[in-house]
């Protein structure tokens, strides 16, 4: 028998589509069963090796999870707006429509070469205007939610691009793509009110099954502080700035307040001396974007106004600066400055030769207050509380909840994203009625950004100028386009319901299907991405239109896999695989399995173009153990074999264990392979556990066995507790004394065995390569290491 991939996936795959074999039926009286990847943008380049990790992991899943018995639902779909589409059409001059429209037909060639199990009938775009005239229609139920609301803020604007960024698409100042600088700026943007939400969503994450790491980051987004703000009166004015503290205790440790130079009273505050040199520093600050003014490191600089404010608890004068480390939006825009206390105002006082004063004092583990007045002596926590109690009596300040968190700006000045449903009348906005969606996108001949902020939708007058179809009076229409975030907030819900001619989605078929059972993704997208879908089901959730709140149960971040030189893969490193070259050589079914093989789905793996060979081995000797099958019954070891593998491989997929899963079934292949002839209902056992990692094969194996039907709904083997009971050891294998991996085997498993095992461990195969072993040192059930000449 001879294993050929190049006739086997075809065949499959051909069939899979012809009998539409992964479709799902919403309202099955099976259990449901939704998962997910977070789908993907179809860049020009297609799919590296990279990309197929985290679609395997649901694939095996979805597999799985069918054989069990549950009615899966496993869709695809594209990502397609946005501004690297933008972006690349202005490089080549090939319109972003046609662009986007290649790379889905590339991506979707890949996917389906690689045998997962989607139900393409629910595939989206969501350039497609059936997609987008219900992204638009939502943004009208925020609307009329009073969420969605204009405003002039400061935004990132990047000149080369002609666009505004979102922060996540900033580093260090400049713009993610294309490294070009960019700036701050006022500019009137829409806005969504997430902000009315940052309670809910620090509040539920205590409800969900996602990685702790991830939970972290989002509370620290949120950014939830519970303190007092204080009123500071402004000397010679009836002007009063409010300050937000955490810490009301080190209240008498003042010296000076901050404001962000953005602050709209900075103007009214600064004396005539300062005008000029303030107003010179503001253009400054305005040439920074806020990741840069965020960063610790960053030199912290400011400028005197020449005003003041009085410390209502000790009557002393404050100076007013301003400073671009404090930022407009965060809170009040104003800071106390406390440099005894506080090392970012220590830098600060320390520049300017501002005062420092210490007002706490540590004492046998507790903080004491000390030159605070009558307070000296009083113990911190005691100190905030009558602090707050009294400052409500006096009317000095109030307890007060604040939150990092900041509106969404929701506006993009872009051609290829989604237009608002919006008009302007005589001065004043007007919401469009449902029946006129969607608003399309013109056919245009240039999408070349003016350079003034405005959209290129704004040069278009035929689009531009139009009649409402209500009141009959000449409106114009909104021309920025929403950002790609849009609609990945809400995809999922579509995947539920997709030809829906009539609404987003049927509110029964989103109660049947939701939540989303598990969600696999990058952690890139830890709080962009999954914090606005979560606050669109809240929001969704409060407009009945859903009946949970939360879209994601379970979320798992797959590590990234690495170049060959243990770098991220790019075009500029030229360390890319094309899986499609890896799939000519070695078969679709051993990229799934070596891609598993790899170590921990969480984990960063390096590629190894020499260890993929271990795995295509292994499927050859799979495929000939069937050149010779029995109709005996099996013999002892044979049987516990068989069922300790289902027990195995059923517990690792069940935990996503995909890597320890394949181990066992290596286990059983080389078990098997010391036998003339193996027994049919051994092999019929491995053919199902083989089939989420390898389906084409295991179909073509299911085929030979003589079984009738589709393997891919035959019901998941069952092992039998009396024959699995059996004490695991974790085996450490090592190269040159340090550690390269483990495999968990049976205890007494002998040396030869963990040996063939531990070189077909991608990572263990690479380190022998082209290296001769001088000797093999084995503890039995603890250490196998490879001692090199």
């Amino acid at each position: 028998m001879k294993y050929e991939p190049k006739r086997i996936e075809p065949k499959w795959q051909a069939f899979w589509d012809e009998k539409r074999c992964f479709e799902a039926k919403t309202g099955d009286c099976r259990p449901k069963y939704y998962v997910l990847d977070m789908f993907p943008y179809p860049s020009s380049t297609g799919l590296h090796v990279g990309h197929p990790e985290g679609y395997t992991a649901t694939d095996i899943l979805a597999r799985y999870k069918r054989a069990c018995g549950f009615n899966v639902l496993h869709p695809m779909g594209w990502d397609a707006f946005g501004l690297p589409a933008e972006q690349y059409a202005l490089k080549t001059g090939v319109h972003p429509e046609k662009t986007t429209r290649d790379a889905i037909a590339t991506f979707k060639r890949q996917l389906k070469t690689l045998g997962f199990s989607y139900d393409w009938s629910r595939e989206i775009s969501t350039c497609d205007c059936s997609y987008y005239r219900w992204t638009q229609f939502l943004f009208l139920k925020l609307y009329e939610k009073g969420l969605a609301y204009q405003k002039e803020v400061a935004v990132n604007w990047c000149p080369e691009l002609k666009t505004v960024l979102a922060n996540e698409e900033v580093i260090h100042g400049r713009s993610e793509r294309g490294d070009h600088p960019v700036f701050r700026i006022p500019m009137k943007q829409w806005m969504l009110k997430i902000t009315d939400y940052a309670e809910a969503l620090l509040k539920d994450l205590d409800t969900l099954d996602w990685p702790e790491g991830t939970k972290q980051l989002q509370r620290n987004w949120i950014g939830k502080s519970e303190g007092l703000l204080v009123k500071f009166p402004v000397v010679g004015s009836d002007l009063c700035l409010d300050a937000f503290t955490t810490r009301c205790d080190t209240i008498f440790g003042v010296t000076f307040l901050v404001l962000a130079p953005e602050h709209p009273w900075v103007e009214a505050l600064t004396i005539a001396e300062q005008r000029e040199k303030v107003r010179e520093y503001q253009k400054q600050a305005a040439q920074k974007s806020e990741v840069l003014r965020k960063e610790a490191l960053q030199e912290k600089t400011g400028i005197f106004l020449g005003s003041y404010v009085c410390n209502p608890w000790n009557q002393e004068k404050v100076p007013i600066w301003i400073a671009d480390y404090v930022l407009t939006g965060y809170g009040t825009s104003v800071v106390m400055g406390v440099p005894g206390h506080d090392a970012r105002d220590a830098d600060f006082a320390s520049k300017y030769r501002l005062p420092i004063k210490q007002v706490l004092e540590e004492r046998d583990g507790f903080e004491f207050l000390i030159h605070s007045q009558e307070l000296t002596g009083w113990e911190a926590s005691h100190a905030r509380e009558w602090l707050v109690a009294e400052s409500q009596k006096r009317d000095w300040g109030a307890p007060c909840v604040q939150y990092k968190l900041r509106d969404w700006l929701f506006s993009r000045q872009r051609y290829w994203g989604e237009p608002f449903p919006m008009v302007y009348g005589q001065e004043k906005v007007l919401a469009l009625a449902p029946e006129d969606l969607p608003v399309l996108l013109p056919e245009v001949e240039s999408y070349e950004p003016s350079g003034t902020g405005e959209s290129p939708l704004a040069s278009i007058p035929s689009w531009v100028n139009v009649v409402n179809p209500v009141t009959g009076e000449c409106v114009r229409r909104e021309t920025d386009t929403m950002p790609g975030s849009a609609a990945s907030s809400w995809y999922f819900l579509r995947f539920c319901d997709p030809h829906n001619e009539q609404a987003p989605f049927d509110p029964e078929a989103v109660r049947y299907w939701m939540p989303v059972d598990v969600y696999i993704g990058g952690a890139e997208h830890a709080v962009g991405h999954l914090l606005y879908a979560r606050f669109w089901m809240k929001v969704l959730f409060d407009l009945g239109w859903v009946s949970q709140s939360e879209p994601f149960r379970k979320l798992v971040h797959q590590g990234m896999i690495l170049g060959e030189d243990g770098e991220k893969m790019s075009k500029s490193r030229g360390n890319v695989i094309n899986p499609d070259d890896v799939v000519a050589e070695y078969g679709a079914d051993t990229l799934r399995v070596y891609e598993m093989f790899l170590g921990p789905l969480e984990k960063e793996k390096p590629w190894s173009t020499q260890a993929i060979e271990g795995v295509y081995r292994f499927l050859q000797r799979g495929f000939r153990l069937f050149a010779s099958i029995g109709t005996q019954e099996p013999d002892a070891e044979q049987r516990k074999i068989t069922h300790q593998t289902i027990q195995k491989v059923t517990h690792a997929i069940e935990h996503l264990k995909f890597n320890t899963a394949m181990s066992h079934l290596m286990v059983f292949v080389n078990t098997m392979t010391g036998y003339a002839v193996r027994p049919h209902c051994c092999l019929r056992a491995f053919v199902q556990l083989l089939q989420p990692f390898a389906p084409h094969l295991a179909e073509e194996l299911w085929e030979i066995l003589g079984e009738k039907g589709l393997l891919s709904f035959e019901p998941w083997p069952v092992f039998d507790p009396d024959l699995v009971a059996e004490e695991v050891g974790t085996i450490a294998i090592q190269v040159m004394g340090k550690l390269r991996g483990t495999l968990e085997l049976p205890l007494g498993t002998d040396q030869s065995m963990v040996e063939a095992l531990a070189r077909q461990i991608p990572n263990i195969a690479e380190k022998l390569q082209n290296n001769e072993i001088k000797k093999i040192v084995f503890v039995q059930d603890k250490i196998l290491n490879f001692v090199l000449k």
